[in-house]
C-alpha cells in the first residue's frame, strides 16, 4: 500500500471515529435528557400525606401543616414554593420560625418549626367595635385563638393583657421580659388608648405606671422594691391609689380613716 493510501485510510478511521463518539454522545443525552424528564414527572411528586415530614414542633401536627399549606396529594414538587408555604405557615400556626425544604432522594417536603408560646391572655379593640380576644408571646406579639388552637398549655395562664396596640407592644415585651421579678403579684398589664400603663398586683392592687417613655425599667424597678420592702400591714389592703408615674417620688395613697359615729344623745 502506498503512502498516500495509508494516509487517506487513516482519514477515514479518524472520522469513523468521530461518527462513533458522537452517537455514543447522543444517546447518553437522550438517555440522560429522558431519564431527567421521567424523575421531574414521576420523582418529585408527594403521593400522600406521609411524604410531608414536621420536626421540631410539640404542639403542631402533620393534619395542621397540610391544613394550613392547602396541600391536595398528588403534589408535583416543583409547584411548591417554600417560601409562599412558610407564610402560611407563619401566619396560622402559633409558630416563632419556620423552614420548608423540598428533598429528592426520596421525595419529601420538609416542614421545621420553633414554637411560639402564649405567656398571657389578651384584649384588642376589634374591627368590628367590639372586644377581640387572644393572646400574646414572650415578646408581645398578639396571637389569634386559631393560632394557639393547637398549643400544648402546661400552666393555666393567669396573666392578663388589656387594651393590646401594636405601638405598645416594645414596652409589652418589657415588662413581661421583667414579670419573673415581680412574682406571681403580678395579675394584668391595661393600656389606656392614650398611652397611659397601668398594672394590677395581688399585694398592691393597681399601680399607675403613666406614659411609656424611657423610664418604664426604672418603674419596673420601683415596683419590685415596694414588692419586696413594704410594710406588711398595708399589703393586701385596698390602697386608695399607688402612682409610679414619676419613679423618683412614688406616691402612695391610702383611704381615710373612718371617722367613728358620735354617741347619740339620750333625750327624755
Amino acid at each position: 500500500m502506498s503512502q498516500a493510501e495509508r494516509r487517506q485510510a487513516l482519514r477515514q478511521q479518524r472520522r469513523q471515529e468521530r461518527w462513533r463518539q458522537f452517537w455514543r454522545f447522543s444517546v447518553f443525552t437522550a438517555t440522560a435528557l429522558g431519564l431527567g424528564y421521567a424523575l421531574l414527572r414521576q420523582g418529585w411528586v408527594l403521593g400522600s400525606p406521609e411524604q410531608v415530614e414536621v420536626i421540631g414542633s410539640r404542639q403542631v401536627s402533620r393534619e395542621q401543616v397540610i391544613q394550613a399549606t392547602d396541600l391536595r396529594f398528588p403534589a408535583s414538587l416543583l409547584t411548591l414554593q417554600p417560601a409562599r408555604l412558610a407564610q402560611q405557615l407563619s401566619s396560622t400556626l402559633p409558630v416563632d420560625q419556620v423552614q420548608v425544604q423540598r428533598l429528592m432522594a426520596p421525595p419529601r417536603l420538609r416542614v421545621q418549626l420553633v414554637d411560639r408560646r402564649a405567656i398571657a391572655r389578651a384584649e384588642r379593640q376589634g374591627t368590628g367595635g367590639g372586644l377581640e380576644r387572644g393572646f400574646v408571646d414572650h415578646l408581645g406579639n398578639w396571637m389569634t385563638t386559631r393560632q394557639q388552637s393547637g398549643a400544648v398549655q402546661e400552666d393555666p395562664l393567669r396573666l392578663q393583657v388589656q387594651g393590646w396596640q401594636q405601638r405598645f407592644r416594645p414596652s409589652l415585651a418589657l415588662v413581661l421580659s421583667r414579670r419573673s421579678q415581680l412574682g406571681a403579684a403580678l395579675q394584668a398589664i391595661r393600656f389606656e388608648p392614650g398611652g397611659s400603663l397601668w398594672l394590677q398586683t395581688t399585694s398592691l392592687g393597681a399601680v399607675r405606671f403613666g406614659p411609656l417613655d424611657a423610664r418604664l425599667g426604672r418603674r419596673i424597678d420601683v415596683l419590685e422594691h415596694l414588692l419586696a420592702t413594704l410594710p406588711g400591714e398595708l399589703k393586701g389592703r385596698r390602697l386608695q391609689a399607688i402612682d409610679l408615674s414619676d419613679p423618683e417620688r412614688p406616691e402612695i395613697s391610702l383611704p381615710a380613716p373612718l371617722k367613728p359615729l358620735a354617741p347619740q344623745s339620750n333625750r327624755p
